[in-house]
């Protein structure tokens, strides 16, 4: 996969999951102010490695990670199968 190939599909799914969440604020509620979001799709495993490696490289950051699985097949039909979110709990040192 070619790093245009990797922004695309991660564009339809960002629009996608953005729209999903238009639809549905009240999860926008559940999900920080500010954060970072990670899509791990479902049915595409190269991508999500993609988008796993590409978060290492990002390194630490004071915003909130958000982690959102959903399917990549086209059309994409989020009624049918929405997306799963995740907001990792930190742990707390001390």
């Amino acid at each position: 996969m070619t790093d245009d190939q990797m922004f695309e599909r991660n564009l339809n799914l960002q629009t996608a999951f953005m729209q999903y969440l238009l639809e549905h604020p009240d999860i926008l509620d559940r999900l920080p102010d500010d954060f970072r979001l990670v899509i791990l799709p479902d049915d595409d495993p190269e991508l999500g490695q993609r988008n796993l490696e590409l978060l290492g490289r990002q390194g630490e950051s004071d915003k909130p990670l958000v982690i959102a699985r959903m399917r990549t097949c086209q059309p994409l039909d989020l009624k049918m199968r929405p997306p799963q979110v995740f907001v990792p709990v930190t742990a707390a040192v001390g």
